[in-house]
Protein backbone atom coordinates (compact mmCIF):
# COMPACT_ATOMS: atom_id res chain seq x y z
CA UNK A 1 0.00 0.00 0.00
CA UNK A 2 1.25 3.21 -1.14
CA UNK A 3 1.60 5.87 2.14
CA UNK A 4 2.02 8.96 -0.60
CA UNK A 5 -1.18 11.43 1.12
CA UNK A 6 -2.08 9.16 3.88
CA UNK A 7 -0.97 11.97 6.51
CA UNK A 8 0.61 15.62 6.99
CA UNK A 9 2.80 16.39 9.50
CA UNK A 10 1.30 19.47 11.02
CA UNK A 11 3.41 20.60 14.25
CA UNK A 12 7.32 20.58 14.17
CA UNK A 13 9.33 21.82 17.11
CA UNK A 14 12.97 21.78 18.00
CA UNK A 15 14.16 22.93 21.99
CA UNK A 16 16.45 26.27 21.88
CA UNK A 17 18.78 24.60 24.64
CA UNK A 18 22.16 22.79 23.93
CA UNK A 19 23.18 22.45 27.57
CA UNK A 20 20.66 21.42 30.08
CA UNK A 21 22.37 20.80 33.58
CA UNK A 22 19.12 21.89 34.76
CA UNK A 23 16.67 19.73 33.53
CA UNK A 24 15.76 15.76 32.86
CA UNK A 25 15.59 13.73 30.36
CA UNK A 26 11.71 13.65 30.72
CA UNK A 27 11.39 16.65 31.02
CA UNK A 28 13.00 17.97 27.81
CA UNK A 29 10.78 15.44 25.89
CA UNK A 30 7.67 16.70 27.46
CA UNK A 31 8.65 20.36 26.59
CA UNK A 32 9.40 19.51 22.83
CA UNK A 33 6.07 17.52 22.74
CA UNK A 34 4.27 20.70 23.91
CA UNK A 35 5.89 23.08 21.86
CA UNK A 36 4.76 20.54 18.81
CA UNK A 37 1.69 20.57 19.74
CA UNK A 38 0.91 24.01 20.01
CA UNK A 39 2.76 24.27 17.04
CA UNK A 40 0.08 22.38 15.09
CA UNK A 41 -2.81 23.86 17.34
CA UNK A 42 -3.28 20.63 19.25
CA UNK A 43 -3.03 19.91 22.74
CA UNK A 44 -1.91 16.61 24.92
CA UNK A 45 -5.09 15.33 24.81
CA UNK A 46 -5.53 14.92 20.97
CA UNK A 47 -2.49 12.85 20.84
CA UNK A 48 -3.74 8.73 20.31
CA UNK A 49 -0.33 7.65 18.96
CA UNK A 50 3.29 7.78 20.90
CA UNK A 51 6.68 6.78 18.72
CA UNK A 52 9.65 6.91 20.82
CA UNK A 53 13.07 5.11 20.85
CA UNK A 54 15.97 4.44 22.93
CA UNK A 55 16.47 7.88 24.37
CA UNK A 56 13.12 7.96 25.97
CA UNK A 57 14.03 7.81 29.59
CA UNK A 58 12.33 4.92 32.10
CA UNK A 59 10.19 2.39 30.37
CA UNK A 60 10.50 4.14 27.21
CA UNK A 61 7.13 4.54 25.86
CA UNK A 62 5.13 3.63 28.79
CA UNK A 63 7.30 5.73 31.60
CA UNK A 64 6.28 9.24 28.39
CA UNK A 65 3.47 7.90 28.19
CA UNK A 66 2.53 8.33 31.48
CA UNK A 67 4.62 11.14 32.49
CA UNK A 68 3.00 13.17 29.53
CA UNK A 69 -0.72 12.56 30.78
CA UNK A 70 -1.06 11.05 27.76
CA UNK A 71 -4.54 9.48 28.59
CA UNK A 72 -5.56 8.59 25.12
CA UNK A 73 -2.87 6.82 23.78
CA UNK A 74 -4.14 3.55 21.69
CA UNK A 75 -0.64 2.93 19.48
CA UNK A 76 2.44 3.00 20.62
CA UNK A 77 5.86 2.61 18.84
CA UNK A 78 9.14 2.32 20.24
CA UNK A 79 11.79 0.99 17.23
CA UNK A 80 14.86 1.51 18.04
CA UNK A 81 17.31 2.11 14.90
CA UNK A 82 19.48 4.87 16.80
CA UNK A 83 19.49 8.35 15.23
CA UNK A 84 17.21 7.09 12.01
CA UNK A 85 14.65 5.75 14.27
CA UNK A 86 12.48 9.40 14.36
CA UNK A 87 13.03 9.63 10.86
CA UNK A 88 11.70 6.04 10.62
CA UNK A 89 8.47 6.76 13.35
CA UNK A 90 7.47 9.21 10.65
CA UNK A 91 6.66 6.08 8.14
CA UNK A 92 5.63 4.28 10.60
CA UNK A 93 2.90 7.28 12.23
CA UNK A 94 1.92 6.91 8.32
CA UNK A 95 0.99 3.13 8.51
CA UNK A 96 -0.97 3.29 11.54
CA UNK A 97 -2.73 6.65 10.97
CA UNK A 98 -3.22 4.73 7.19
CA UNK A 99 -4.30 1.38 9.24
CA UNK A 100 -6.93 3.42 11.03
CA UNK A 101 -4.67 3.30 14.47
CA UNK A 102 -4.77 6.42 15.46
CA UNK A 103 -5.50 9.97 14.24
CA UNK A 104 -2.34 12.29 16.04
CA UNK A 105 0.85 11.34 16.29
CA UNK A 106 3.30 12.38 18.54
CA UNK A 107 7.11 11.95 17.95
CA UNK A 108 9.49 12.59 21.24
CA UNK A 109 13.40 12.55 20.95
CA UNK A 110 15.16 14.41 24.42
CA UNK A 111 18.96 13.45 26.23
CA UNK A 112 21.58 15.22 27.80
CA UNK A 113 24.84 13.73 27.00
CA UNK A 114 26.64 16.71 27.86
CA UNK A 115 25.54 16.19 31.38
CA UNK A 116 26.73 12.10 31.15
CA UNK A 117 23.37 11.20 30.53
CA UNK A 118 21.64 9.55 27.32
CA UNK A 119 24.03 7.04 26.64
CA UNK A 120 23.74 4.80 23.33
CA UNK A 121 21.30 1.35 24.50
CA UNK A 122 23.15 -1.38 24.82
CA UNK A 123 25.63 -3.73 26.75
CA UNK A 124 29.50 -4.56 26.36
CA UNK A 125 30.59 -8.11 25.45
CA UNK A 126 31.42 -10.61 27.94
CA UNK A 127 34.93 -11.85 29.02
CA UNK A 128 36.40 -14.79 27.07
CA UNK A 129 34.65 -17.86 27.98
CA UNK A 130 32.02 -16.09 29.18
CA UNK A 131 28.53 -16.32 27.80
CA UNK A 132 26.29 -12.96 26.95
CA UNK A 133 22.96 -11.63 26.92
CA UNK A 134 24.11 -8.41 25.21
CA UNK A 135 24.10 -7.56 21.85
CA UNK A 136 25.25 -10.63 19.79
CA UNK A 137 28.01 -9.13 18.14
CA UNK A 138 29.58 -7.51 21.10
CA UNK A 139 31.72 -10.23 22.41
CA UNK A 140 33.60 -10.79 18.46
CA UNK A 141 33.66 -6.70 17.89
CA UNK A 142 34.28 -4.89 21.36
CA UNK A 143 37.67 -6.57 22.02
CA UNK A 144 39.26 -4.61 19.39
CA UNK A 145 37.97 -1.27 20.88
CA UNK A 146 36.09 0.13 17.88
CA UNK A 147 34.49 3.42 18.39
CA UNK A 148 32.21 5.51 16.80
CA UNK A 149 35.03 7.93 15.56
CA UNK A 150 37.36 5.17 14.32
CA UNK A 151 34.49 3.21 12.20
CA UNK A 152 33.57 6.09 10.42
CA UNK A 153 37.20 7.14 9.78
CA UNK A 154 37.23 3.39 8.31
CA UNK A 155 34.45 4.13 5.77
CA UNK A 156 35.89 7.85 4.69
CA UNK A 157 39.62 5.97 4.55
CA UNK A 158 38.00 3.28 2.33
CA UNK A 159 36.12 5.72 -0.04
CA UNK A 160 39.10 7.70 -0.23
CA UNK A 161 41.20 4.45 -1.43
CA UNK A 162 38.38 3.26 -4.17
CA UNK A 163 37.22 6.70 -5.09
CA UNK A 164 39.95 9.16 -4.81
CA UNK A 165 37.96 11.24 -2.37
CA UNK A 166 39.62 13.92 -0.34
CA UNK A 167 40.25 15.96 2.95
CA UNK A 168 39.41 18.97 1.18
CA UNK A 169 36.31 17.70 -0.94
CA UNK A 170 34.65 16.49 3.08
CA UNK A 171 35.69 19.49 4.28
CA UNK A 172 33.62 21.72 2.44
CA UNK A 173 30.83 19.68 3.90
CA UNK A 174 30.78 21.26 6.68
CA UNK A 175 31.73 24.73 5.25
CA UNK A 176 27.73 24.76 4.10
CA UNK A 177 27.11 23.24 7.28
CA UNK A 178 28.94 26.46 9.03
CA UNK A 179 27.75 29.10 6.38
CA UNK A 180 23.89 28.11 7.50
CA UNK A 181 24.82 27.89 10.93
CA UNK A 182 25.61 31.30 11.43
CA UNK A 183 22.26 32.49 10.81
CA UNK A 184 20.67 30.70 13.70
CA UNK A 185 20.36 31.90 16.62
CA UNK A 186 20.68 29.09 18.59
CA UNK A 187 23.28 26.98 16.80
CA UNK A 188 26.21 25.10 19.22
CA UNK A 189 28.53 26.30 16.52
CA UNK A 190 28.07 29.71 14.20
CA UNK A 191 31.57 31.17 13.01
CA UNK A 192 31.60 30.41 9.47
CA UNK A 193 34.58 28.25 8.60
CA UNK A 194 37.15 27.24 5.84
CA UNK A 195 38.16 24.09 3.72
CA UNK A 196 41.74 25.47 5.65
CA UNK A 197 40.34 25.47 8.90
CA UNK A 198 38.75 21.83 8.53
CA UNK A 199 41.96 19.98 7.36
CA UNK A 200 43.82 21.64 9.79
CA UNK A 201 41.82 20.69 13.06
CA UNK A 202 42.93 18.49 14.38
CA UNK A 203 43.14 15.05 13.74
CA UNK A 204 40.58 12.48 15.74
CA UNK A 205 40.20 9.23 13.85
CA UNK A 206 42.16 9.63 10.29
CA UNK A 207 41.47 10.94 7.82
CA UNK A 208 38.69 12.39 9.78
CA UNK A 209 39.65 16.11 11.72
CA UNK A 210 37.83 17.18 14.41
CA UNK A 211 35.73 19.61 12.20
CA UNK A 212 34.72 16.69 10.70
CA UNK A 213 32.68 15.13 13.51
CA UNK A 214 29.32 16.87 14.64
CA UNK A 215 28.67 18.36 17.84
CA UNK A 216 27.32 16.88 21.25
CA UNK A 217 24.49 18.69 22.57
CA UNK A 218 21.68 18.25 24.94
CA UNK A 219 17.64 18.99 24.40
CA UNK A 220 15.39 17.82 21.63
CA UNK A 221 12.91 17.47 19.40
CA UNK A 222 9.05 16.71 18.48
CA UNK A 223 7.00 16.19 15.31
CA UNK A 224 3.38 15.93 15.23
CA UNK A 225 1.52 13.76 11.83
CA UNK A 226 -2.19 13.56 11.92
CA UNK A 227 -5.05 11.81 9.59
CA UNK A 228 -5.42 14.21 6.39
CA UNK A 229 -9.33 15.03 8.52
CA UNK A 230 -7.15 15.81 11.48
CA UNK A 231 -5.19 17.91 9.04
CA UNK A 232 -7.99 19.91 7.56
CA UNK A 233 -9.22 21.10 11.28
CA UNK A 234 -6.27 22.70 11.68
CA UNK A 235 -5.23 26.04 10.82
CA UNK A 236 -1.45 25.23 9.75
CA UNK A 237 0.51 24.82 6.82
CA UNK A 238 0.00 21.36 5.47
CA UNK A 239 2.99 19.10 5.00
CA UNK A 240 2.46 15.91 2.70
CA UNK A 241 4.26 12.93 3.52
CA UNK A 242 4.38 11.31 0.41
CA UNK A 243 7.42 8.67 0.42
CA UNK A 244 9.32 6.46 2.61
CA UNK A 245 11.50 4.26 3.19
CA UNK A 246 13.63 2.04 5.64
CA UNK A 247 16.14 -0.47 5.93
CA UNK A 248 19.26 -2.23 8.25
CA UNK A 249 22.88 -2.90 6.73
CA UNK A 250 24.80 -4.88 8.71
CA UNK A 251 28.26 -6.30 8.23
CA UNK A 252 27.28 -9.86 8.14
CA UNK A 253 30.39 -10.92 9.99
CA UNK A 254 32.60 -9.21 7.25
CA UNK A 255 31.36 -11.51 4.60
CA UNK A 256 31.06 -9.17 1.68
CA UNK A 257 31.58 -6.12 3.71
CA UNK A 258 31.71 -2.74 1.54
CA UNK A 259 32.48 0.00 3.54
CA UNK A 260 31.72 2.54 1.07
CA UNK A 261 27.95 2.79 0.78
CA UNK A 262 25.21 2.81 3.22
CA UNK A 263 21.36 1.83 4.14
CA UNK A 264 20.32 4.29 1.84
CA UNK A 265 21.16 2.62 -1.24
CA UNK A 266 17.77 0.67 0.16
CA UNK A 267 15.67 2.98 1.94
CA UNK A 268 15.76 5.96 -0.51
CA UNK A 269 14.60 3.84 -3.91
CA UNK A 270 11.70 2.63 -1.69
CA UNK A 271 10.75 6.19 -0.63
CA UNK A 272 11.37 7.61 -4.24
CA UNK A 273 9.03 4.74 -5.70
CA UNK A 274 6.93 5.73 -3.30
CA UNK A 275 6.58 9.43 -3.82
CA UNK A 276 6.47 8.79 -7.53
CA UNK A 277 9.51 11.74 -7.98
CA UNK A 278 13.29 11.53 -8.19
CA UNK A 279 16.35 12.76 -6.69
CA UNK A 280 16.73 15.88 -9.27
CA UNK A 281 13.19 17.23 -8.04
CA UNK A 282 14.07 17.55 -4.59
CA UNK A 283 14.41 21.21 -3.82
CA UNK A 284 16.11 20.84 -0.31
CA UNK A 285 17.92 18.03 1.41
CA UNK A 286 18.30 17.46 5.18
CA UNK A 287 20.93 14.98 5.37
CA UNK A 288 21.67 12.68 8.51
CA UNK A 289 25.41 14.40 9.56
CA UNK A 290 27.41 13.07 12.42
CA UNK A 291 30.25 13.27 10.20
CA UNK A 292 31.21 14.82 6.98
CA UNK A 293 31.33 11.52 5.19
CA UNK A 294 28.01 10.37 6.32
CA UNK A 295 26.64 13.23 4.18
CA UNK A 296 28.73 12.24 1.36
CA UNK A 297 27.85 8.35 1.33
CA UNK A 298 24.23 8.96 1.52
CA UNK A 299 24.25 11.83 -1.20
CA UNK A 300 25.96 9.13 -3.30
CA UNK A 301 23.44 6.76 -1.92
CA UNK A 302 20.42 8.58 -2.27
CA UNK A 303 21.30 9.02 -6.03
CA UNK A 304 21.97 13.00 -6.28
CA UNK A 305 25.08 11.78 -7.57
CA UNK A 306 26.74 8.59 -8.84
CA UNK A 307 28.69 6.59 -6.59
CA UNK A 308 32.15 7.43 -6.33
CA UNK A 309 31.68 11.06 -7.77
CA UNK A 310 30.78 12.54 -3.57
CA UNK A 311 33.46 14.29 -3.22
CA UNK A 312 33.41 16.26 -6.69
CA UNK A 313 29.36 17.02 -5.66
CA UNK A 314 29.98 18.79 -2.32
CA UNK A 315 32.89 20.82 -3.05
CA UNK A 316 32.73 24.34 -4.16
CA UNK A 317 29.78 25.31 -1.81
CA UNK A 318 27.32 23.32 -3.99
CA UNK A 319 25.68 22.12 -0.87
CA UNK A 320 25.29 25.75 0.47
CA UNK A 321 21.76 27.49 0.01
CA UNK A 322 21.51 30.27 -2.44
CA UNK A 323 24.86 29.09 -3.98
CA UNK A 324 24.69 25.41 -4.92
CA UNK A 325 22.17 23.04 -6.75
CA UNK A 326 21.10 20.93 -3.23
CA UNK A 327 21.13 23.17 -0.69
CA UNK A 328 21.08 20.83 2.54
CA UNK A 329 21.31 20.98 6.50
CA UNK A 330 19.84 24.66 6.69
CA UNK A 331 19.89 24.70 10.07
CA UNK A 332 23.78 23.81 10.12
CA UNK A 333 22.98 20.07 10.86
CA UNK A 334 24.71 18.14 13.44
CA UNK A 335 28.09 19.60 12.45
CA UNK A 336 27.20 22.77 13.78
CA UNK A 337 23.46 23.85 15.32
CA UNK A 338 22.24 20.05 17.21
CA UNK A 339 22.82 16.68 17.49
CA UNK A 340 20.69 16.13 20.45
CA UNK A 341 21.35 12.59 22.54
CA UNK A 342 23.90 11.92 19.67
CA UNK A 343 20.95 11.42 17.51
CA UNK A 344 20.37 13.88 15.15
CA UNK A 345 17.15 11.99 13.21
CA UNK A 346 14.65 14.25 14.31
CA UNK A 347 16.17 17.55 13.75
CA UNK A 348 16.24 16.42 9.94
CA UNK A 349 12.62 16.16 9.51
CA UNK A 350 12.06 19.75 11.68
CA UNK A 351 14.39 21.89 9.40
CA UNK A 352 12.65 20.15 6.14
CA UNK A 353 9.46 21.18 8.03
CA UNK A 354 10.90 24.89 7.96
CA UNK A 355 11.77 24.57 4.68
CA UNK A 356 8.74 23.25 2.92
CA UNK A 357 6.58 25.98 5.23
CA UNK A 358 8.75 28.95 4.25
CA UNK A 359 9.79 29.46 7.90
CA UNK A 360 13.93 28.99 7.50
CA UNK A 361 15.53 31.89 8.07
CA UNK A 362 15.08 34.31 5.37
CA UNK A 363 19.20 34.04 4.52
CA UNK A 364 19.36 29.94 4.08
CA UNK A 365 15.34 29.46 3.28
CA UNK A 366 15.34 28.08 -0.54
CA UNK A 367 13.23 29.48 -3.11
CA UNK A 368 9.49 27.69 -3.92
CA UNK A 369 10.51 25.01 -1.57
CA UNK A 370 7.98 22.67 -2.39
CA UNK A 371 9.41 19.41 -2.06
CA UNK A 372 12.39 18.41 0.33
CA UNK A 373 13.87 14.64 1.61
CA UNK A 374 14.79 13.72 4.97
CA UNK A 375 17.41 10.86 5.78
CA UNK A 376 18.96 9.25 8.18
CA UNK A 377 21.84 6.47 9.69
CA UNK A 378 21.40 5.35 13.40
CA UNK A 379 23.76 3.15 14.81
CA UNK A 380 27.42 2.95 12.90
CA UNK A 381 28.22 3.07 9.15
CA UNK A 382 31.22 0.85 9.78
CA UNK A 383 29.50 -1.75 11.62
CA UNK A 384 25.68 -2.28 11.67
CA UNK A 385 23.03 0.74 11.01
CA UNK A 386 19.55 1.89 9.75
CA UNK A 387 18.46 3.56 7.40
CA UNK A 388 15.29 6.08 6.91
CA UNK A 389 14.30 7.83 4.24
CA UNK A 390 11.33 10.33 3.90
CA UNK A 391 10.04 12.44 1.15
CA UNK A 392 7.73 15.47 1.91
CA UNK A 393 6.00 18.11 -0.07
CA UNK A 394 3.88 21.24 0.52
CA UNK A 395 0.47 21.13 -0.50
Amino acid sequence: MSLKGKAYIMGAWEHPTRDAPDKTSAQLHAESARGALADAGLSFDDVDGYFCAGDAPGFGGMSMVDYMGLRNVRHLDSTETGGSSYILHVGHAVQAIAAGKCQVALITLAGRPRQGQGGRPGGGGARPGQLSDGPPEAGFENIYGGSTHNTYGMCAMRHMHDYGTTSEQLAWIKVAASHHAQWNEHAFLKDVVTVEDVVNSRMIADPLHLLDCCVVTDGGGALIVTSPEAARSLNRPKIKVIGAGEAPKGPSGGHGLDLTYSGAVWSGPRAFEDAGVTPADIKYASIYDSFTITVLMQLEDLGFCAKGQGGRFVADGNLISGVGKLPFNTDGGGLCNNHPTNRGGITKVIEAVRQLRGEAHPKVQVANCDLALAHGTGGSLGTRHGAATVILERE
